[in-house]
């Protein structure tokens, strides 16, 4: 009997061999937004882990976008070139699918790397101005952001396609917008962090408005035939912010709109947040998302053990179960979980001796 973890599935013309991603996962070593030989390392790595699925890491569709200055980009021909060098070192040795994650950090952006400490950086450290929807700052003691104007907003929009554009170039598989985590698109929908009084604040259809005319300029000029979805916070986890029913209001619009997946996180948006993390505790978030809008979800969040990754997908409560931190700590936990679950993977024949039980199987391209 197949491994429901291990069944395949299709985002539109776009072959899945099994359940299960591989998150998007800052590493914070670009420059100028240009990815590198790190990039080449990283992903490669992470392309022969028997996935199904890679998504790139949070990319900047524009330099001010950028979480960190070390995070990569792709807003420029140079930028686009050093993706066309790794993914090419990638993709010879790799048949694994790649989606890239297009994202705008807001007031989350202009900060240090974590391990010097994540705080905000002045102009005069390599930092930058901010833009938000309201010129509400993320900790007391940043600058408070640029509260953006219809300008600013369609060169934001306009942004987001030209990476769109970009990212096809390169032979993306997947885009997936960045609407998590408390950045640029969720702040447009969070009331706490949008007091916005024109068409773009107040109501929920009005906070939703910005990130939904993102997603469908992208949608417009990316490929039919190619999936294209989005990471959400379900919930702020804060009293009076965003939450699971205007969670499923949105992907109600998203859906209307040529929405492929929805990857279902939360938090992120304020320090005040109070999350009661433990294994699964997002899962309910994709269920109900899918219960009612049908969509495909990605669940996420402290899932680390095989068998609890195929009860997600075997009782419907999401189509995929994505790893992030997991993938880092063992890049080989699909392996390891086909052994348990008594499936195959794909693996590159220098690894096939690996493992004297029949667990691999050659990659399809």
């Amino acid at each position: 009997m197949t491994s429901p973890l291990f069944s395949p599935l299709h985002l539109r013309q776009l072959a899945l061999t099994n359940r299960i991603v591989i998150a998007p996962m800052c590493q914070y070593s670009a420059q100028d937004g240009n990815v590198g030989d790190w990039h080449v390392m990283h992903l490669g790595n992470l392309s022969h882990s028997g996935a199904a699925l890679l998504i790139i890491e949070a990319t900047g569709v524009a330099p001010e976008g950028r979480i960190t200055p070390n995070c990569p980009g792709l807003w420029s021909d140079a930028n686009e070139a050093a993706f066309a060098r790794v993914l090419k070192a990638v993709r010879q040795y790799s048949a694994m699918p790649v989606a890239i994650q297009l994202a705008h950090a807001g007031r989350k952006a202009s900060c240090a790397v974590p391990w010097q400490g994540g705080r905000q950086l002045p102009e005069q450290d390599g930092g930058w101005t901010t833009v938000a929807p309201s010129a509400i700052p993320f900790n007391e003691s940043d600058a408070a952001p640029h509260a953006l104007e219809k300008t600013g907003m369609q060169r934001i929009r306009d942004a987001f396609v030209q990476a769109a554009r970009r990212a096809n170039r390169l032979g993306i598989d997947a885009i997936e917008l960045h609407a998590a985590h408390g950045y640029l698109l969720h702040q447009f929908l969070s009331p706490l962090t949008n007091e916005r009084t024109d068409g773009y604040g107040g109501i929920l259809e009005n906070r939703m408005r910005f990130p939904l005319e993102i997603f469908a300029a992208v949608r417009a000029v990316w490929p039919e035939n190619k999936p294209m979805g989005i990471r959400i916070s379900a919930t702020d986890w804060v009293e009076g912010g965003w939450d699971l029913e205007q969670t499923v209001a949105l992907a109600a619009e998203l859906k209307a709109r040529g929405c492929d997946f929805i990857h279902v996180s939360s938090g992120g948006l304020s320090p005040k947040q109070q999350m009661a993390a433990a294994p699964g505790f997002q899962v309910p978030f994709a269920r109900r998302i899918k219960q009612e809008t049908g969509l495909t979800t990605i669940a996420v969040g402290l899932v680390t053990e095989a068998k609890h990754a195929e009860a997600i997908v075997a009782e419907d409560s999401a189509d995929l179960v994505a790893l992030a931190r997991g993938m880092l700590y063992d890049p080989r936990w699909p392996w390891h979980a086909a052994a348990e679950l008594g499936a195959q993977v794909s693996a590159p024949p220098q690894y096939w001796r690996s493992s004297s039980a029949n667990l691999f199987k050659p990659e399809s391209r």
